[in-house]
C-alpha cells in the first residue's frame, strides 16, 4: 500500500512529491498522530531531516 501511495504521488506530484510526503509525516508525528517508526523506510531519511530542521530531533524513536 505504502508503495501504491508512494507511485500515485510521484505520478501527480513528480520528485517533489518525497518532500511533500516527509512533511505530512512530520507533521503528524509532531502533532502525536504518528511515530517516526511507522514512517516508510523510503520516507525516513527526508522525514528524519525535517524533525531534526524542526528541532524535534527528540520524537525520532530509533
Amino acid at each position: 500500500m505504502d508503495k501504491l501511495i508512494l507511485l500515485l504521488f510521484r505520478i501527480i506530484y513528480g520528485k517533489e512529491s518525497v518532500t511533500m510526503l516527509a512533511m505530512l509525516w512530520a507533521i503528524q508525528i509532531i502533532n502525536g498522530k504518528k511515530t517516526f517508526s511507522q514512517v516508510p523506510a523510503k520516507l525516513k531519511d527526508a522525514v528524519r531531516e525535517i524533525l531534526i530542521d524542526a528541532g524535534c530531533e527528540d520524537l525520532i524513536d530509533e
